[in-house]
């Protein structure tokens, strides 16, 4: 039976670049995932018998929030809810979901990389019926509904049984339980050279893959063990954890380190290591001897992937958000191909993908995906490396010094700040956008402005215009360091300096990274005095 139910609105609930992130007991509140999610339906046109792809990354809170969006989506008129068996889909298997059964649209449960367990984080994103995550027009929609709220609809129904693949009728509502990793898998399995890949393995080839006990587990051991026929154990930390083990489930060199270790272990160590995180949809590749940057990993993908089937024909154009080097503008230049400069945040991307400009997109942060799916893919972006690697015949430390012989190298590191003050955060920004006009042709040590600019983002598909999107000042030779508040955390703020410099010269491929930036690093703190305005010494993470 359908109730109304009295209620009164949370001040708080602003998307980020992924959705509403907070805290779970923020969530736990009386009626705040309702609220968030009636808001969400109450900012769509068009659903009424329609099919919604419900799902999450089993982190912990997920199983009640998918009982709740359940009832709700039956409440307001969908047709249809298509649900991963246990309230389990990956952000990229949901957007291929949404996809392939042409659903109107999906609420994915996810926070993404971020720490899971009773008083961790949780988020909740809409993702359209393009499979990609809802567009500013519409998060904007959704966060002025959330201000007004009075009432939401559901069901008086006991929970649903989420744990048996099937279907069953809710009230008129069609409820499926999917298996929510076939899909993705015979997806991949049409994109690459899955019999190239399997030979590899047979002939001794030996990888790693980390799954951090979050939702790439399954999906990589029916991928990478059962169709790839990879030696059992292949895939580590393979179980789904609410808490995700205790561990923070992002891909980085510092919350994966004993993957790091394990590849930079010698002669001993495996060919090839990768990682994935909480939802499945950022990447880590470590060769034997080489850590990957995103940066690079993108360029590279692109360079290569017409090895693939599924890119036999060629890439479109390649796109990257802005903080990311410029490492892939050189493969697109050698190509001929569109080359695309957007914010941080994968929903730019849709636009770019729907229109055809381009297949490759990638960003710094460790995502990287294609014109498959509408978001970044973690596991894809690993297939993509196998196939590569199967078809060339070369170690990855011999791919990537053969692709800076070609291109040159982009020296690249981000330098993070977790958990700032808020207010301090915001007062260093705005303090760099006051003196942006000044900056041009000053001396910062050895290194001269060329220019400074609070990049904005002008969509060339819908016309939109994105404004303060990150700060970017750039040196005479191509260097330049990047200021940016992320919008993917739960609590306080997280600054993210980015510093990148090109070296076209092969004999100095080989500095370690942080001595080559070491001038850039330098300058990034004298204009903006991130010591005294944040109190931080050191960075909480480079990568």
């Amino acid at each position: 039976m359908t109730k109304t139910v009295a209620t009164r609105p949370y001040l708080d609930q602003k998307p980020g670049t992924s959705g509403l992130r907070k805290k779970v007991p923020v969530f736990q509140q009386e009626n705040y995932a309702e609220n968030f999610i009636q808001s969400i339906f109450d900012s769509l046109d068009g659903f009424e018998g329609q099919t919604l792809v419900i799902g999450g990354d089993g982190r912990f809170y997920n199983r009640e929030v998918v009982q709740i969006a359940i009832r709700m989506a039956a409440a307001n008129g969908f047709g249809k809810v298509m649900v991963g068996r246990s309230g389990i889909l990956s952000t990229p298997a949901a957007s291929n979901v949404i996809r392939k059964y042409k659903a109107f649209g999906g609420i994915i449960l996810s926070a993404s990389h971020n720490p899971g367990g009773p008083t961790e984080d949780f988020g909740i994103k809409y993702n359209t019926g393009n499979g990609g995550p809802a567009p500013e027009k519409i998060t904007d929609a959704i966060f002025e509904r959330t201000k007004s709220i009075d009432a939401y609809k559901t069901l008086q129904t006991a929970d649903i049984d989420i744990d048996q693949i099937g279907s069953f009728d809710l009230e008129g509502m069609v409820v499926e339980v999917i298996d929510p990793v076939a899909d993705y898998a015979d997806l991949m399995e049409e994109l690459f050279d899955f019999n190239s890949i399997r030979n590899m393995f047979s002939l001794g080839f030996r990888m790693v893959f980390d799954a951090m006990s979050a939702v790439t587990g399954p999906y990589a051991k029916e991928i990478l063990e059962n169709r790839l026929r990879a030696p059992s154990g292949t895939v580590r930390n393979a179980t789904p954890l609410p808490d995700f083990g205790g561990h923070h489930p992002d891909p980085n060199l510092v919350h994966a380190k004993d993957l790091y270790d394990l590849m930079m272990s010698g002669d001993n160590a495996p060919d090839f290591g990768a990682a994935s995180d909480g939802d499945g949809d950022r990447n880590l590749i470590i060769g034997k001897d080489i850590f990957v940057t995103p940066s690079d990993s993108l360029a590279i993908l692109a360079a290569n992937a017409h090895l693939a089937p599924g890119y036999a024909d060629g890439i479109a154009g390649i796109a990257r958000s802005m903080p990311t080097s410029a490492a892939a503008d050189r493969v697109a230049e050698k190509l001929g191909i569109g080359m695309y400069e957007t914010p941080t945040g994968w929903k730019f991307f849709g636009n770019l993908l729907d229109a055809g400009k381009v297949t490759i997109c990638g960003e710094e942060s460790a995502g990287t995906g294609s014109s498959h799916v509408r978001e970044k893919d973690g596991l894809w972006a690993v297939l993509l490396w196998l196939n590569i690697l199967a078809s060339r015949g070369d170690s990855a430390r011999e791919i990537v010094q053969q692709h800076w012989a070609t291109y040159g190298r982009n020296y690249y590191s981000r330098h993070d700040y977790e958990g700032v003050d808020s207010d301090a955060a915001n007062e260093l920004v705005e303090a760099l956008r006051g003196k942006l006009d000044t900056l041009p042709g000053t001396k910062v040590g050895d290194l001269t402005v060329s220019e400074a600019d609070d990049f904005a983002y002008h969509d060339p598909v819908d016309e939109s215009v994105s404004k303060h999107q990150g700060i970017r000042i750039l040196f005479d030779g191509g260097s330049r360091v990047v200021f940016r508040l992320s919008g993917t955390g739960t609590s306080g703020a997280t600054l993210r300096v980015y510093i990148e410099r090109y070296e076209p010269d092969a004999a100095r491929h080989n500095i370690e990274t942080q001595e080559a930036l070491a001038d850039l690093i330098a300058a990034a703190e004298e204009l903006a005095g991130i010591k005294s305005r944040t109190g931080r010494d050191a960075p909480t993470v480079i990568t």
